[in-house]
Parts: C-alpha cells; sequence; structure tokens
C-alpha cells in the first residue's frame, strides 16, 4: 500500500532518475574528463586556457525543456569538436561509446570561451511524463520533480570521491520573457566565476565553498518535506 501510494504521488521520480543518471552514467564517465580535457588542450595550446573549467558542465534547465542541439538554444553558442570518446562493454552492449562535446561561448566583447557541456539528459523524461496523459505529471509537479532532481543529484555528487572536481552544476530557470542570450550569459557567469576560483587558490587565499553558489540567477529551489523522497516500506530489514 505505502508502494502504490508514493507512486501515485509521484515522489520518488526525480529522486530515481538522478540516482539512475549517476550510477549508469556520471559514474562512469566523470572521472575520464579530466584526462580528456588533458589530451585536447596538449594538441590545442591556449583553447582551455584555464584549468579550473576542465569539468563537464551539466545543464539543467528546470523547466526540463531540452534542445538537441545547443545552438538553437544560443546563436552564441556553438559546436567546437567532441573530446577523447571513451569505450567499453556495458550491459550487453560491445563496444558502447561514450563522448562529450566542446563549445565555444561568445560574451558581450566577442570574446571565446570553451567548455565541455551537455544537458542532464533525465529531464527529457521529467518533460516526456508531463506530456503524457498516462503519467498524469502536471507541470506544476514537474517543476518540483526537476528541482528535487537537481537538489538529489548535487548531494549523490558532493558525496562522490571518484567525482570530485569533474563537473559544474548549471541549474537555472528560463526568465518569463524570451531573452535571446539567457543560455550563454548564465553559463559565462559560471565559467567566470570558475576562473576567479582558480586565481583565488593560486594567490593562497581562503575560498568560498562555490557550491553555495547556484548560478547568477538567484533560484527558488526550496522543496516542502511532503515532496522529499520517501522509502517504499515504513517497516525496516
Amino acid at each position: 500500500e505505502m508502494s502504490e501510494m508514493l507512486e501515485r504521488s509521484k515522489k520518488n521520480v526525480a529522486h530515481g532518475l538522478a540516482w539512475s543518471y549517476y550510477v549508469g552514467y556520471l559514474k562512469i564517465v566523470l572521472p575520464r574528463v579530466k584526462k580528456s580535457m588533458e589530451e585536447f588542450s596538449r594538441a590545442n595550446l591556449n583553447v582551455l586556457a584555464c584549468r579550473e573549467t576542465w569539468k563537464l558542465h551539466i545543464l539543467v534547465p528546470l523547466s526540463c525543456d531540452i534542445y538537441d542541439d545547443l545552438e538553437k538554444a544560443d546563436s552564441n553558442i556553438q559546436y567546437l569538436t567532441d573530446l577523447t570518446e571513451t569505450t567499453m562493454t556495458r550491459a550487453g552492449v560491445k563496444k558502447r561509446v561514450y563522448k562529450h562535446s566542446l563549445y565555444t561561448i561568445k560574451d558581450e566583447d566577442n570574446k571565446l570561451w570553451h567548455c565541455a557541456m551537455e544537458y542532464a539528459t533525465p529531464l527529457q523524461s521529467l518533460y516526456a511524463m508531463s506530456q503524457d496523459e498516462c503519467a498524469a505529471l502536471s507541470r506544476e509537479e514537474r517543476l518540483e520533480q526537476a528541482k528535487l532532481f537537481y537538489r538529489t543529484l548535487e548531494e549523490i555528487l558532493k558525496g562522490s570521491k571518484e567525482c570530485m572536481g569533474t563537473y559544474r552544476l548549471i541549474a537555472y530557470q528560463e526568465p518569463g520573457e524570451a531573452e535571446t542570450h539567457f543560455l550563454s550569459k548564465e553559463i559565462l557567469w559560471h565559467l567566470r566565476q570558475q576562473r576567479l576560483e582558480e586565481y583565488t587558490v593560486s594567490e593562497g587565499n581562503q575560498l568560498h565553498d562555490s557550491s553555495m553558489t547556484l548560478s547568477s540567477t538567484e533560484l527558488n529551489l526550496q522543496i516542502s518535506e511532503s515532496d522529499l523522497p520517501q522509502p517504499l516500506r515504513s517497516d525496516c530489514f
């Protein structure tokens, strides 16, 4: 009965998606990101000048609206190339390929910045559920699940030694009115923050906890206790 109640209230959807994303993907690819970035940097001098940005930048739009082509989301973002791919046999798939794309972001002064980034793909599932009558996930519920997904993923990654220093979560909520270069500005804010962090460390100054800063726009990610994931069983075993 408890399991059925939780399933109907959809309280474990985002929690499960976050864990699946971590165990089935991020835990595999993130430990290899810095090596791929280092290999690219050796072959392309001065492109990746700031080592602090040698991470996978994971975009988390709370609307769950994801573009397959980032260039269509913002014309200031352009695909550059793919980093070195990782191949392994997994879950019956021979030579499964994992790879990340490197992008160029143009700022307001036409200066070019570079970073590896991609959307958090489980958000596509949340969006699809909100469009499917069988899932019966309202727009408001989808937003709460997206917030819960972000908070859960953040906590999981914070506790992962293998993934330490290999990622940057970029959670954001699109403005009510269309803004042409909102996404590129959001990403640039994070890149500048990381560059500032690198300079601060190199100067030997005390660094504030960067995990407390979500983005250049203040996000309301508060979730009521009733929306937090609950155990599937009330008894202990």
